[in-house]
């Protein structure tokens, strides 16, 4: 057996289309009409009323109990995208408690979504403002011998 993708219930396939192609830049492998399998492990799948999934779960609830994650080297580029496309944010880019900047949003099925640095680039960035190996390693948990190797690169 092996993981074939993540399945996202949407309400309305060509605006989730739309969203996942436009503004993730995610490509579209697969396009079956109301399932879309999309590059990444992300599938996109408007089920019908009748469908056993929707009447057993009652898939039209919005919950937030999950959410996906993505990372980029670009975040500042990323959230401008989304800012001028009135993305509606749980948050706009901020930093955690570890060092890295994130940015949390919803698509529009209100599925949370997290974009936040890569471990190397955030770890770069707090070497660039001056905090130490040691430093670093005490902010992120990050082991000192990663950070080290991470600072190196």
């Amino acid at each position: 057996m092996k993981f074939h993708s993540t399945v996202i219930f949407v309400k309305d396939i060509t605006k989730a289309k739309n969203f996942y192609t436009r503004f993730l830049k995610f490509t579209i492998e697969h396009d079956f009409g109301k399932n879309v399998i999309l590059s990444n492990g992300l599938t996109l799948w408007e089920i019908g009323e009748s469908h056993i999934i929707n009447r057993q779960l009652e898939t039209k609830n919005v919950s937030n109990r999950f959410e996906l994650y993505f990372e980029t080297e670009d975040i500042d580029g990323t959230f401008e995208i989304l800012n001028n496309a009135g993305i509606k944010f749980l948050h706009q880019i901020h930093e955690e408690p570890w060092g890295q900047r994130t940015i949390r949003f919803f698509d529009p099925d209100d599925h949370l979504i997290e974009i936040g640095e890569p471990l190397e680039v955030f770890v770069s960035n707090m070497s660039r403002k001056g905090l130490s190996a040691v430093q670093i390693s005490e902010k992120s948990g990050i082991p000192v011998e990663m950070v080290l190797l991470l600072i190196k690169k």
